[in-house]
């Protein structure tokens, strides 16, 4: 069989990752199952092309063989981009969801709901020893709501309402938000290039 390192110690991604690979015949290995300790990456890129690179590459050359990693966040048009690249720490260190959310909202204060148009973004980078590291990424479109509603999800789920939707992808059922969401989008582009892992 197969087999991928997924270069993240998130429990949740990793299963996620998992259940995709599952069919394919892939077995998935995340940096938690390894023998040997693996340091947090420092993200120093300039884009979440760069740092999911970044993440790939290194473990990639420290194990041999094919990593996976993914670099994620949410772009505001109203915000010039931002939280971008800076989604998890936006409000500072240690990283906050709920500071993050109060902050892009206060931010967005005076920002007229035609103008709050968002997406999520995510990248994945597969790194291979001696190849050329292959990219695809996945968009969900939406927009900035004024309040924050819903209990479900992470990060700046309460705030962000799909397209096509009334309700934020909080109050979604985790199943339904996982069929649109910008990972799930990401994952249909690298299941074309599957046969290159």
């Amino acid at each position: 069989m197969k087999k991928v390192i997924i270069a993240s110690k998130n429990k949740g991604k990793v299963k996620e990752f998992r259940t995709f690979f599952a069919p394919h015949e892939i077995e998935v290995v995340s940096l938690l199952d390894l023998d040997e300790e693996v340091p947090d990456i420092e993200e120093t890129g300039e884009s979440f092309v760069e740092n999911a690179a970044l993440k790939a590459e290194e473990v990639s050359s420290r194990f041999q063989q094919p990593v996976l990693a993914d670099d994620s966040g949410l772009i505001i048009d109203g915000l010039e981009g931002r939280p971008g690249i800076y989604s998890a720490r936006y409000a500072g260190e240690p990283t906050n969801d709920q500071a993050n959310i109060d902050k892009v909202l206060k931010e967005m204060k005076e920002i007229p709901t035609e103008e709050r148009s968002a997406r999520f973004v995510c990248v994945l980078a597969i790194a291979r020893p001696g190849e050329e590291t292959i990219f695809v990424t996945g968009y969900c479109e939406g927009h900035i709501k004024t309040e924050q509603c819903g209990g479900n999800g992470f990060g700046y789920d309460p705030i962000f309402v799909p397209e096509g939707y009334n309700e934020t992808m909080a109050e979604l059922d985790p199943a339904e938000k996982n069929q649109i969401s910008h990972r799930k989008q990401a994952m249909k582009q690298l299941e074309k290039r599957m046969h290159l892992l």
